[in-house]
């Protein structure tokens, strides 16, 4: 076990572990590091609420818009990163404080991943024209023939999961439900995990206002932007970007299909089905003794939490 302790906040979006982090991380001599699956995108910085240069100037941060949309980004790619982050942090005597609410990449770091090999790209490509070429629904029944274990947790129109599957089986002639069964690399660094847990009401307001403050800091040009690149470049609209929570009904309202008070209304209820997932996650993979929940923003008790970490 090398270094100090990894310090790891997380929670629902919107939920302020990002401000928490950089507080942690100014108290503690720590570099933030990110784990959020689309924060990793440069093209969509106020949609996907990452710092802003003001934040980012307190303490060093990392693995913030790093990818472009046109990279398709995996838990296993991501883990890659952040272990070297950590490393290098670590090598210069501070401390890393990972921050983020997307589980997979949580768990990748702090649990290890199946060893399943980088995909090419050609194949990435093929899977793409093979499922626009005979649909959602053939393709699936595709990967049900393929890997009937992975097949039963997935739905057709999950196209990112589905994709993975199918070409995972097709580099490697083995499907990822194996992949997945195999030992994981045990971890070789000692974590102390803090999830928040805000009042959900409470946090039901900030999402409400946090996508008000999103449209007037100008997350309808990113939107517009991020369209126009992917029209100009022929970008896959599998692409995870493009799954950002609010990109969908922005682009939406973009092409004139919705009101912007619809859209608003329909990423409200989204972000808020998703920071119940995150919430959910959070209480059923993080076990007792491992973290400290913070039950409400107000009663946050900071001696508790650097005695927790040190």
């Amino acid at each position: 076990m090398s270094g100090a302790p990894v310090i790891v906040i997380a929670g629902p979006t919107a939920s302020g572990k990002s401000d928490l982090a950089i507080r942690v991380a100014e108290a503690v001599e720590g570099n933030v590091i990110n784990a959020d699956s689309m924060q990793v995108y440069r093209d969509l910085r106020v949609l996907t609420a990452r710092p802003d240069a003001e934040d980012e100037a307190r303490v060093p941060h990392h693995l913030y818009g790093y990818r472009d949309a046109a990279d398709h980004t995996s838990a296993a790619d991501w883990r890659d990163d952040a272990r070297a982050v950590i490393g290098a942090v670590h090598a210069q005597g501070r401390r890393p404080v990972v921050v983020g609410g997307t589980g997979l990449y949580l768990r990748t770091v702090m649990k290890g991943i199946a060893p399943v090999p980088a995909i090419p790209d050609g194949v990435r490509t093929r899977a793409r024209a093979r499922r626009k070429e005979i649909g959602a629904e053939a393709f699936f029944a595709e990967l049900e023939t393929r890997d009937p274990l992975i097949a039963v947790r997935l739905h057709a129109r999950d196209s990112q999961r589905v994709l993975r599957a199918w070409e995972v089986h097709e580099a490697t002639g083995r499907p990822l439900s194996a992949w997945q069964g195999d030992p994981v690399e045990g971890p070789d660094l000692d974590f102390r995990v803090i999830v928040l847990e805000p009042d959900r009401e409470a946090l039901y307001r900030r999402i409400d206002a946090r996508f008000a403050r999103m449209l007037d800091a100008g997350a309808l040009d990113e939107v517009r932007a991020l369209a126009k690149k992917a029209e100009d470049e022929g970008l896959d609209p599998a692409l995870p970007v493009f799954k950002a929570l609010g990109y969908p009904v922005l682009s939406a309202y973009l092409r004139g299909v919705m009101s912007l008070d619809e859209a608003a209304a329909q990423s409200a209820q989204q972000t808020r089905n998703y920071a119940k997932r995150q919430t959910t996650w959070l209480r059923t993979q993080l076990r007792a003794g491992e973290r400290i929940s913070v039950l409400k923003q107000c009663c946050v008790n900071e001696a508790e939490i650097f005695s927790f970490i040190s």
